[in-house]
């Protein structure tokens, strides 16, 4: 799958199949983040590999928004250090993984976004860091339509040259 199809076809997987992950697809998945471009190249990211189904099962039940997380064959936890540019470099890394999950055909979601210290203790993450969020991995449960998206028309949100000029 190309960049731009990726990119205009992800849509958000809470539904996962039992079929784990495959070892190469998550290396992929990690060196997609582990390159992603970050300001002054400060790398401010850690990333949590989670397949345990006990750990899987209490990461869903303390994040209140991906209860679904414990249905995932995989996880991984994004934490950040504390870098004036952490939050905007780690959500380009969190991107990057989620459509080079999507181009194996892997589905993912975002769930937190920040306000997740409980879950340091139950991981071993240092009090230095903070969790910026939880991304669960695996194939979806049943098809999701590719493409079908809800979003405002470019002229809507681009414009040429000067805010109101749309963009045609």
């Amino acid at each position: 799958m190309d960049v731009f199809d990726a990119v205009s076809t992800v849509l958000a997987v809470r539904s996962f199949s039992d079929k784990p992950v495959a070892p190469e697809a998550i290396r992929r998945i990690l060196e997609a983040g582990r390159l992603t471009g970050s300001s002054m190249n400060l790398q401010p990211w850690h990333f949590i590999v989670i397949e345990n189904r006990e750990t899987l099962r209490q990461l869903g039940a303390l994040a209140r928004s991906g209860p679904y997380i414990a249905g995932a064959p995989l996880a991984i936890v994004v934490a950040i250090e504390n870098s004036r540019f952490a939050q905007s470099d780690a959500s380009r890394a969190i991107q990057s993984m989620i459509l080079t999950a999507w181009s194996e055909g892997i589905g993912s979601n975002w769930v937190g976004f920040m306000g997740l210290a409980e879950i340091k203790a139950l991981l071993g993450i240092p009090e230095s860091l903070e969790i910026l969020a939880i991304l669960p991995f695996g194939y979806p449960a049943k098809a999701v339509g590719l493409g079908r998206k809800k979003r405002k028309l470019l002229a809507e949100v681009a414009h040429r040259e000067r805010f109101g000029q749309a963009f045609a």
